[in-house]
């Protein structure tokens, strides 16, 4: 706005939202100049399988995950996948990576969460599994996907990067299941700078990630958590530089201990959102339940959105940042494909999306802000 003067304290978007306590344990990582993968890394895996109440194996990204558990299912050239098109391009990196095909499929219109009959109108004799995202933390019909999946025989993949800490059934996501990939990122639900890791029951899976992360030098990993390195070894299958470093376990252990009064924050914000944007005939926030949902980013769709970057540019100007969680996949070169059925509802909803400021430390009175500065822009 021409004259105006914009607002001393900018709303992030999304944050890091780091303490004295993970500050001194990176210290004490770097004091003690052993920053590869050891012993922190082994700590940080057993307090994720004492979280998840399951096997948890850490690796270097989110996407690192998604690789790595495609590739040991054996999922490679000629194969294809079935993954919603509204996520981010990492999901279908993860699967191009491996030599396989992503198959684009289409979300359900209250969740934006795949809808699991439009990908099974898209299966194939080459599909071997089925990559749910869960969206914003959401995971949707994710008992209709599983019983999708069984019926066809295929591996689930659930990219639930999103998804720290939401919960069905009274279960944690990626307690149960097949396999479930998570993110820890600057921005996630915890974050260890970078990172993720790969839950799963599955023991022969688990093996191949153990080696394929380390370059698929076997049993490699036992000999790095007793300090000690493989010097004569064998590599029978393609791996990966995918380890995790002591830093970034270092951190994740911090931000573990800090879980619950992150997801109570963002709980409580997204519930927050929801109560002063209920009345809006046009701003409508997503389908989510947020007494089981520990949401990672807050998104609302905006009936008739005339310009989405005059928007984000108006709200800026005020001091709110905003995002666009995500541009389609199948819009993309790489991965468009001319014959492909539509994809009708991510088409639809994909120009109606904002997403809004969510973090930790988010205050209601940021919250206030921002719903009021929304309300007039649009």
């Amino acid at each position: 706005m021409a004259g105006s003067q914009k607002p001393k304290e900018l709303i992030r978007l999304s944050k890091s939202c780091i303490g004295e306590a993970e500050k001194r344990a990176v210290v004490s990582v770097l004091d003690r100049e052993f920053l590869g993968m050891g012993t922190e890394v082994q700590q940080f895996e057993q307090a994720l399988t004492e979280f998840f109440g399951r096997p948890s194996l850490c690796v270097v990204n989110g996407t690192a995950a998604l690789h790595l558990a495609l590739q040991a299912c054996g999922i490679g050239a000629g194969d294809e996948v079935l993954v919603p098109s509204l996520t981010y391009v990492a999901s279908f990196q993860a699967i191009s990576a491996t030599g396989a095909k992503p198959v684009a499929c289409d979300v359900d219109p209250e969740t934006l969460v795949l809808d699991w009959r439009d990908a099974e109108s898209r299966l194939t004799s080459r599909t071997r599994a089925v990559m749910p995202v869960h969206y914003t933390g959401g995971v949707g019909d994710l008992d209709g996907i599983y019983a999708f999946s069984r019926r066809h025989g295929l591996r689930v993949i659930e990219d639930a990067a999103h998804a720290f800490g939401t919960t069905l059934h009274g279960k944690r996501i990626g307690g149960f299941g097949d396999i479930a990939c998570f993110s820890f990122d600057g921005i996630k639900n915890i974050t260890s700078g970078e990172g993720g890791c790969i839950v799963t029951d599955d023991a022969v899976l688990l093996q191949r990630v153990c080696d394929a992360r380390l370059l698929g030098v076997e049993k490699d990993t036992e000999k790095r958590y007793s300090g000690e390195r493989s010097w004569e070894f064998d590599v029978t299958a393609q791996g990966w530089r995918y380890h995790m470093s002591n830093i970034m376990a270092a951190i994740g252990l911090e931000q573990l201990r800090r879980f619950d009064e992150f997801a109570e924050v963002t709980r409580d914000r997204a519930r927050f959102y929801n109560e002063l944007l209920c009345d809006h005939p046009r701003i409508q926030p997503l389908k989510r339940d947020y007494d089981t949902v520990v949401p990672h980013i807050y998104v609302v769709c905006i009936a008739s959105m005339r310009d989405r970057k005059e928007l984000q540019a108006r709200l800026l100007d005020q001091g709110v940042q905003t995002g666009i969680h995500y541009q389609p996949n199948h819009w993309l070169s790489l991965y468009r494909d001319p014959i492909a059925a539509p994809l009708p509802v991510t088409d639809s909803v994909f120009p109606d999306i904002l997403t809004l400021p969510l973090h930790a430390d988010l205050s209601e009175a940021n919250v206030e802000r921002v719903v009021s500065v929304l309300k007039r822009g649009v």
